[in-house]
């Protein structure tokens, strides 16, 4: 499993446009810019208790669209078989059963 940080900023990419643009900014600036709350704060003109209630309010949101629609769960699932298949070419390739001419044009 991720880090909760990095599992966020995954799922703020996958979801971020189904958030308003104010959850999107506060989130995106805690969590890829690694902005404080005091400096979100200070940017945005939210105080920091309202910093800390939209983070809190727009990771929820993010996870329960997730845990719905598992896009970012689907795209993780094939990426991992998109790279076992591009192993199994490589090995393939390796014992000489195709062609690396072949195994390019299957993996491109």
């Amino acid at each position: 499993m991720l880090e909760k940080g990095v599992n966020i900023s995954l799922l703020l990419d996958c979801y971020g446009p189904l958030l308003t643009d104010r959850q999107r900014e506060v989130l995106d600036l805690y969590r890829n810019d690694d902005l404080s709350l005091g400096e979100i704060s200070e940017l945005t003109g939210i105080t920091r208790q309202g910093v800390s209630e939209c983070i809190r309010k727009a990771e929820s949101i993010l996870m329960e669209y997730e845990e719905k629609l598992g896009l970012q769960r689907l795209y993780e699932t094939r990426k991992q078989i998109l790279s076992e298949i591009k192993d199994k070419i490589a090995q393939l390739t390796k014992h000489g059963q195709i062609s690396r001419e072949c195994a390019d044009d299957i993996v491109n």
